[in-house]
């Protein structure tokens, strides 16, 4: 295995670098802006490596950007309702920029942060990127020391990409990280993937308001669009007009309060034969369409809607003011630790 550095650009003063990590014809590349996962190189059937994950062709895209492409997002993934919570019996007023809510951390959240790359070894398999949360950015409290590590493994089952995060705070606060990730399996980024195969180890899912907060309720899947408990096309009920995009939480069967690591969701695209497992120890996941993307990406590609999907492990959507939820609470001085693994292979 090798990790290549590389200068990538500046912004405001600070040099932001391009990683990649390698393994024969397997390659992911990551950056210290956001710390983001900037793109993953996976073979098809045939042997044709593409890139999965799509993005921006330059740093510059990634810092105009708007859809959060591969970034680390936080404080707290997902949205807060009304922008504000309680804890210890303080409200918190956080930066409301989803019209009165907050989300993915606000107008300067992680996604927009650069971080320090702590460990760097062009003979290890892994880099581990930290940053320093100061007390009351965008509202949170509570400083937080935070670090995102990304590991490549590469065995006969495939290849992984396993994502570790950990927080520690110096006062009680609410810490939800995720990776934003659009993936297009196809590996091309110009075609939808609404013939994707998914499935998704929930029963229940969370409905939500016309603002995309849930309401608190637990809703089986049965019966509904929502019901991935078998390999089922993304675009299955999106095509028959059911609804028309998915930006639901989905509650993973068999995790309670003590998480452990299970598998969360397959997707699998019969056109390439890739498949991408996910595996995670966080109590949900956020299936994401991109019912609005529009914009130039990769290669000068224009994304449009549908053309990649995101599967945001996380706590469920404004947990802080629903307690009958999995607590996103991590209480001073404790180190909050979980992990996420995307596996591929071939079918």
């Amino acid at each position: 295995m090798a990790v290549i550095r590389e200068l990538w650009d500046y912004h405001e003063g600070y040099a932001v670098y391009l990683y990649t990590l390698t393994y024969k014809n397997f390659k992911i590349r990551l950056s210290n802006y956001g710390a983001t996962l900037v793109g993953i190189d996976v073979p098809d059937r045939d042997g044709t490596v593409s890139d999965v994950v799509l993005g921006y062709s330059n740093l510059s895209g990634y810092i105009k950007g708007k859809s959060f492409h591969g970034a680390v997002v936080g404080r707290y993934a997902n949205r807060i309702a009304g922008a504000r919570f309680s804890l210890n019996g303080t409200e918190h007023e956080l930066a409301a920029n989803d019209g009165e809510n907050s989300l993915h951390g606000g107008h300067f959240g992680f996604n927009r942060r650069i971080f320090e790359t702590e460990t760097y070894d062009e003979n290890q398999s892994y880099i581990t990127f930290k940053y320093r949360s100061q007390d009351g950015e965008e509202g949170f409290p509570g400083r937080l020391d935070m670090t995102v590590t990304y590991r490549i493994h590469c065995g006969g089952d495939g290849y992984q990409v396993k994502i570790e995060y950990t927080g520690q705070p110096n006062a009680d606060t609410i810490f939800n990280p995720t990776n934003h990730a659009y993936f297009n399996l196809r590996g091309s980024g110009d075609s939808n993937i609404l013939g994707t195969l998914l499935q998704i180890n929930a029963v229940n899912y969370t409905p939500f308001d016309a603002f995309n907060i849930p309401t608190g309720e637990i809703e089986p899947v049965f019966d509904t669009p929502f019901n991935f408990t078998k390999p089922k096309k993304i675009g299955a009920d999106i095509e028959t007009g059911k609804l028309d995009n998915y930006d639901h939480n989905f509650l993973l069967s068999g995790i309670g309060e003590k998480r452990r690591m299970q598998k969360a969701a397959v997707a699998y695209d019969p056109e390439s034969g890739r498949i991408m497992a996910v595996f995670t120890d966080m109590p949900a996941i956020q299936l994401y369409t991109a019912k609005s993307l529009d914009e130039v990406g990769k290669r000068g590609i224009r994304y449009k809607k549908y053309h990649g999907f995101c599967l945001e492990t996380q706590f469920t959507p404004n947990t802080p003011n629903l307690p009958d939820f999995p607590p996103c609470l991590v209480k001073k001085y404790k180190k909050f630790k979980s992990t996420t693994v995307y596996a591929f292979g071939i079918k």
